[in-house]
């Protein structure tokens, strides 16, 4: 008997996670990424705000599968899924399937605010955060040329929309990266010529902490200069203009979006299926999607819920759904079944700067210097490959030791082209 063919399409945190757990089975195994690397997402902040080089926070997906039997990597754009064929469309030919774990991850959801879209940068992708760091440096490189001080500050005026763990670790990387570093290269800028601000649309920052660290980490950011706007929204962008719910404007250049993020695109190519908030796909209690028990959907894309809420957007959901779809698939072929699919919830981290976090898991609250150095070992935990983890461990280390960021690279002086999506 022909062995059964599984296709992960896309390569993120759930679609890895299910990649080696199936790794070491008698199934063929099929992955396709439209990039040839595995991205850690939680840390590109850090290569925007010139604390880590690209190359540290992605793992090469052909060096995994050389070291797994019976599976293949395809780089190729996924163009359509013909689910009654069971075949994957791709514009490097069409890929037939026994199995398929849909694990293409999610996109930044702007709230169909075309302006904002337009002019915010935000943090998907690699070249995204090259980007922003570039944008970041030729703001300084600007600024400490420009006599006229209404521009300067708009210049030096950096506007981060979300209150989550992404826009918290970005203020504070941010004002680190000003006071300990830009301010020492431009020594015509202060610090205090500077200003970042934190807008969020609910009462506090991150909201899924329990109050009190929610409180620190306000307070935290606020001692190291950050102002914090709660209960604000943007509603519009220029590209000299920040415009927020009420008509309040104000002055910059930057804007940086972290307040939402829908299901990837590739959602829209599976035809007649139901589809939750922010574009996610419904699924059955095991993952699958109704009348097509063969096709998995897991991480950012899947619409799974648990006393009646959707899961949260995070990737250890899609971890550990990768790993219960991989499971599931393996029982089958062995004529079994497995429970219905429940989220452990291991507990959420911030970082908010040089010996300061927040965490909460299994009970426990911390904060301080012992939350920020558990974050720091879960995520070197976390990084594929030995070198990637020596590499950002170095990093750390300097950064900790020298208050320094050795990336403050300008690669492009031209943004490169938006895509809408």
């Amino acid at each position: 008997m022909s062995k059964k063919r599984v296709v992960i399409a896309g390569m993120g945190f759930g679609g890895l996670r299910a990649a080696k757990t199936l790794s070491e089975s008698d199934v063929e195994l099929i992955m396709v990424d439209r990039n040839n690397y595995h991205l850690f997402q939680p840390l590109l902040y850090q290569v925007a705000t010139a604390g880590l080089e690209q190359e540290a926070i992605a793992y090469p997906l052909r060096g995994l599968t050389r070291r797994w039997r019976n599976a293949s990597f395809m780089l190729a754009e996924i163009s359509g899924i013909d689910l009654d064929a069971k075949i994957v469309l791709t514009d490097g030919g069409n890929v037939p399937y026994d199995y398929l774990i849909v694990a293409a991850g999610s996109r930044t959801n702007f709230f169909g605010m075309e302006s904002v879209a337009a002019h915010a940068f935000d943090l998907k992708r690699l070249d995204q955060a090259e980007d922003l760091r570039n944008h970041i440096l030729l703001m300084f490189e600007q600024a400490s040329r420009e006599s006229d001080t209404k521009i300067k500050s708009a210049l030096l005026t950096f506007v981060i929309v979300g209150g989550g763990p992404t826009g918290v670790e970005f203020s504070g990387a941010l004002r680190e990266l000003i006071v300990y570093v830009l301010s020492k290269d431009f020594p015509t800028i202060s610090a205090n010529e500077t200003r970042i601000i934190l807008v969020e649309a609910a009462d506090s920052l991150l909201t899924a902490m329990p109050a009190d660290l929610r409180e620190y980490a306000h307070q935290k950011l606020n001692s190291m200069g950050v102002e914090v706007l709660l209960e604000n929204r943007v509603v519009g962008a220029t590209p000299e203009s920040v415009v927020l719910y009420g008509g309040t404007v104000i002055t910059s250049h930057t804007l940086f979006w972290s307040a939402g993020v829908a299901a990837a695109e590739l959602a829209g190519f599976l035809k007649g299926v139901e589809f939750g908030a922010a574009g996610r796909v419904v699924v059955q209690s095991d993952l699958s999607i109704k009348d097509h028990p063969e096709v998995f959907i897991v991480g950012d894309m899947a619409c799974c819920l648990e006393k009646g809420v959707p899961l949260p957007m995070m990737a250890p959901v899609a971890s550990q759904q990768g790993d219960y779809v991989a499971r599931s698939i393996l029982a089958r072929e062995e004529g079994r079944s497995l429970p219905p699919f429940h989220y452990f919830d291991k507990g959420a981290m911030a970082t908010i700067g040089k010996s300061s976090a927040v965490a909460a898991a299994a009970g426990f609250k911390f904060s301080g210097y012992i939350a920020w150095l558990a974050w720091l070992l879960l995520h070197l935990y976390y990084l594929i490959g030995f070198r990637n983890r020596l590499v950002v461990m170095m990093n750390w280390t300097y950064a900790y030791l020298f208050q320094e960021r050795q990336v403050r690279l300008i690669t492009a002086k031209k943004r490169r082209a938006v895509t809408i999506l």
